[in-house]
């Protein structure tokens, strides 16, 4: 999935940092406070709600854009994600082309 999402917003417009695990995902984010986070619910370690709370909750990433991932159309995890303040959520599988759209979109916010 990481691998799909690079490429699909691969380009000279975008610096892409990739995270094995929540953990290393939060360690990246606090350095590089970058302009918008593509997390997914069920990654291992920190899931991606644990680390939307966190960066909403950060001062320090105030302006900072999330895109919520997850495998499962779950209404649970939808409404958690909104709940937390995702600026967009996407149900895997998803088309590259909404992933780039979605991408774009946050970014105008």
């Amino acid at each position: 999935m990481r691998l799909l999402v690079h490429v699909t917003i691969e380009s000279n417009d975008y610096n892409i940092l990739e995270a094995a695990d929540g953990d290393e995902a939060w360690a990246m984010i606090t350095f590089h406070k970058p302009s918008l986070v593509i997390l997914d619910i069920q990654m291992p370690g920190r899931n991606g709600l644990e680390i939307l709370g966190s960066i909403k909750s950060d001062p320090s990433l105030k302006g900072t854009r999330v895109i919520l991932l997850t495998a499962k159309a779950l209404e649970a995890e939808l409404v958690a994600g909104m709940t937390a303040a995702a600026d967009f959520m996407m149900t895997k599988p998803f088309s590259p082309l909404d992933l780039l759209t979605r991408v774009e979109q946050a970014l105008r916010l």
